[in-house]
């Protein structure tokens, strides 16, 4: 039980204990409600007033059995609110009262649903591309590691409408559903969805059957952590060279190359040029371009032309890249 916990219990103690000493001078001298109230609050406090009236010897035992329980009870929150505010849980408190208002000021952020292993991973890499995002979950404990960490964080359920609203959906870039039960992925997919029927989500599954259900549920990327695993398990074993490079890419610290997908606004001037002219004015390398169609073209031709809605992957300096920005009119999604 926590402090705050054992504080309201204490409180609720406390008040029973009035409660029946009021009874009890009701029932056993037959004194008014005020009356027994005044005597209860003394007895209680030991203030060491005289009696309203005369006890009777029924109402004196009574009155000692009030006194030992109401002190005890006193001590007990007194002790308690002492620890709580010792322990550092008004601190904390007020620390995520502040995280909260830095929450509300988010725009452009993911919500990252889940802080278990692969919830860990992802807010590294979300750390490390200083993207900004806030952590859901439901553990205390779980909570407070992210805090140390320095992460924004909110305790509560990830299902839920208001934790949703209150992590910024609204202006959110994404949501990434994390959680290690395929259930509770898809009911948080389900409310996300009827929150911002636009907003990009990826969700966890560790099976076939629920990646089908997440994608009912609208997840626009189903990802199992294991499948993956897999997969790279085995293409390191038979490609390790090419497998180096894509992490020395995509993971690398300090890398100087970096992927990216841009994609082409209506604006952008490169909205009916081919692919080789384009190539030529921006002067990196596009390695795919995913048509609005959903066909995905890899190493495009010179003569593919590009529309408005294409996305393009490219691959080039950090520096190129956010300089080149406004030529695409892209929003990084």
């Amino acid at each position: 039980m926590s402090p705050l916990q054992r504080l309201i219990w204490g409180v609720g103690a406390f008040i029973a204990i009035v409660a029946i000493g009021v009874v009890g001078y009701e029932i056993i001298e037959g004194w008014s409600l005020i009356d027994s109230l005044y005597m209860t609050i003394t007895t209680i406090t030991t203030v060491g007033y005289m009696e309203v009236h005369p006890l009777s010897q029924a109402g004196r035992i009574f009155s000692i059995f009030l006194i030992v329980g109401g002190v005890g009870g006193a001590l007990y929150i007194l002790t308690t609110l002492m620890g709580y505010i010792l322990e550092g849980q008004f601190g904390i408190t007020m620390g995520r009262r502040r995280m909260k208002t830095k929450i509300a000021k988010l725009k452009g952020h993911f919500i990252l649903c889940g802080y278990g292993r692969v919830g860990q991973e992802i807010a590294q890499a979300f750390s490390e591309e200083e993207a900004p995002f806030v952590i859901i979950d439901n553990d205390e404990e779980i909570i407070a590691k992210a805090e140390e960490v320095g992460y924004l964080c909110l305790l509560g359920d990830a299902t839920s409408d208001e934790v949703l609203k209150e992590a910024g959906i609204k202006q959110a870039r994404g949501l990434v559903a994390a959680v290690g039960s395929d259930a509770t992925n898809t009911y948080i997919t389900l409310s996300a969805r009827g929150l911002r029927p636009d907003l990009f989500i990826e969700a966890r599954s560790s099976s076939s059957e629920a990646e089908d259900k997440l994608n009912r549920a609208g997840a626009d990327r189903v990802i199992s952590p294991h499948s993956i695993g897999g997969r790279r398990m085995a293409m390191l074993a038979l490609r390790p060279a090419v497998v180096d490079f894509i992490d020395t890419v995509t993971y690398g610290r300090g890398r100087e190359l970096q992927l990216e997908n841009v994609d082409v606004g209506s604006g952008s001037p490169l909205v009916g040029k081919t692919m080789e002219e384009a190539r030529s004015q921006v002067g990196i390398t596009i390695l795919a371009m995913r048509k609005q169609s959903g066909k995905l073209i890899a190493n495009p031709p010179g003569e593919e032309l590009i529309e408005d809605g294409d996305r393009l992957i490219v691959i080039g300096t950090k520096q190129h890249l956010a300089a080149i920005e406004s030529v695409f009119e892209g929003r990084r999604k």
